[in-house]
């Protein structure tokens, strides 16, 4: 099983700058990107980061869940969209007993580029501003 330790070595060799904000659970990324939140919990690791903050309801609501819907099932390798407290989030659940590095990098990857892809086109749908980290202007 992957311990603590072991995922914060991961980490290191994927070259994630990283915070560990309370026990086992870290913040990584930066500047490329909006941060993703590895939480190393009893069985499992939880990977989620945050899209954006999800726009009031309007008409073009269903669009935007039907598209989040497309895009899991023939997309999105790795994890998949959700709503969580107002936010978008993308998350993917990984099991410690059989985790390997290869496993969490590909998972990581996929995560970060899913969002980066379809960040144009889920702003575009949302009618929203500049999605988390992105500057406006």
């Amino acid at each position: 099983m992957v311990s603590r330790e072991d995922l914060e070595s991961f980490l290191i060799r994927m070259g994630l700058e990283y915070e560990e904000v309370d026990p086992g659970m870290f913040l990584t990324g930066g500047e490329d990107g909006p941060p993703v939140v590895v939480h190393h919990a009893e069985n499992l690791l939880l990977i989620r980061m945050k899209v954006m903050d999800m726009p009031d309801e309007n008409e073009r609501s269903l669009e935007l869940y039907r598209t989040l819907l497309e895009l899991n099932a023939n997309e999105v390798v790795h994890g998949a969209y959700g709503i969580e407290d107002g936010d978008l989030i993308i998350s993917d659940t990984l099991e410690l007993e059989t985790l390997d590095f290869h496993e969490l990098q590909a998972s990581m990857e996929s995560i970060t580029l899913a969002a980066a892809t379809h960040m144009e086109q889920i702003r575009d749908l949302a009618g929203a501003g500049a999605a988390v980290g992105e500057s406006e202007g």
